[in-house]
């Protein structure tokens, strides 16, 4: 009986041990684009500071990912997706490995022009052992990407309820 309960305490300890980035991206002054970053903020609000978790506002800089990436366990990524051919405000969950782009071996590659996808592929590539096997991606489909600073209520209403189940997929209250 003891061994279980070591077994269990082991596996607890892992989880808290366990490094987490949660990033956000959007252009704030694209309105619904911005979901990403809301998403950011409102989990800012709710949980606070954390020890093990990293809260990345990310904005438009996916070039960024290749160094948010290193040193943490799982990763958690939030952004807008236009063009889905479903309602705005629905959401999906999806493996990083399914949205990674094909690396462009160009050596000329405009790095500052990447977007997330491609980063990923690319800090695949170059971490190699310390790239993350568990990254996510919540994809909030959005119509609106007008030059306005205020997320649509449906959109909102979508990433308040991503920040929820964040919040539940990482067991904060």
């Amino acid at each position: 009986m003891q061994q279980n309960l070591s077994n269990i305490e082991q596996e607890s300890n892992t989880a808290i041990q366990q490094k987490i980035a949660i990033m956000g991206f959007g252009n704030p002054c694209r309105s619904d684009d911005a979901v990403g970053v809301y998403v950011i903020d409102e989990l800012r609000k709710q949980i606070g500071e954390q020890e093990n978790i990293s809260l990345f506002d990310m904005g438009t800089g996916a070039f960024e990912v290749l160094f948010k990436l290193k040193g943490h366990n799982k990763i958690i990524i939030v952004d807008a997706v236009v063009n889905t051919g479903e309602p705005a405000g629905t959401l999906y969950k999806v493996p990083a490995s399914e949205l990674e782009a094909a690396i462009v071996d160009d050596p000329m590659v405009f790095l500052h022009s990447l977007k997330w996808d491609q980063a990923l592929s690319y800090a695949k590539k170059i971490l190699q052992d310390e790239y993350p096997e568990d990254i996510q991606v919540y994809l909030i489909a959005v119509d609106n990407t007008k030059l306005e600073i205020e997320l649509s209520e449906i959109v909102k209403i979508a990433g308040d309820k991503v920040v929820g189940l964040i919040k539940n997929e990482l067991n904060i209250e």
